[in-house]
């Protein structure tokens, strides 16, 4: 899959006229480089005698954010695969009344089974922005600039990975797991806007000494 192919190839396959890879896929893909920009920062706060006094927990974001970075870039991958099983559905056949039927549910099947990961995306996303919350309190001054970019890129990735998981839910009539599913969505979308502002303010007011107007 894409995760062991140059960049270049992904970004011309999702930029071409071709089903995958998609937005789900390229929120995953954000999403990771957040986490990747909250690593570097720990990073480059661990081993510095001014930050000697929370090194222990420095480490702990730091273990956090390489996790999350992990996960997400294997859902960069499994949000093509997931939504390869969609298309398959909607190539089944549909002459006859029974037919169809089979096709109708295999394709709710697969967009209940593709939400899957645009879901888990938004809720590391989430987790991203918390760690970074704490990040921007304690890390490396000289790198609070890249905690601003950490939030802001978990922050739309969480938004575009709703809208991933929103389109799933269309047509649907499993009005339980419909409801299940946006109650989840909800509550990771809740705050974040706020986590996020929160932290850029705090970034301002380090970088211009004063909040962002």
């Amino acid at each position: 899959m894409y995760l062991n192919q140059p960049l270049k190839k992904y970004l011309d396959e999702a930029a071409a006229k071709l089903p995958a890879p998609g937005g789900g896929s390229v929120s995953a893909l954000c999403g990771s480089l957040g986490a990747a920009m909250a690593g570097m920062v720990a990073n480059f706060t661990l081993g510095k005698e001014k930050y000697k006094e929370v090194e222990s927990e420095i480490r702990q974001l730091l273990s956090q954010s390489e996790e999350l970075r992990k996960r997400l870039a294997e859902l960069t991958d499994a949000d093509v695969e997931a939504y390869g099983k969609i298309a398959t559905a909607y190539r089944m056949p549909k002459a006859g009344a029974e037919e169809k039927v089979k096709r109708s549910r295999a394709i709710r099947e697969a967009c209940k089974e593709a939400l899957k990961v645009p879901l888990k995306t938004a809720g590391y996303c989430r987790d991203i922005l918390n760690l970074s919350r704490r990040l921007v309190d304690i890390a490396n001054v000289n790198l609070i600039s890249d905690v601003g970019v950490a939030v802001i890129l978990a922050e739309a990735a969480l938004q575009a990975a709703a809208l991933n998981v929103e389109i799933n839910l269309v047509g649907l009539k499993d009005e339980s797991f419909v409801k299940e599913k946006r109650e989840c969505l909800e509550s990771l979308l809740r705050e974040s806007p706020v986590i996020k502002d929160e932290v850029l303010k705090k970034v301002n007011q380090s970088i211009l000494g004063s909040p962002s107007q």
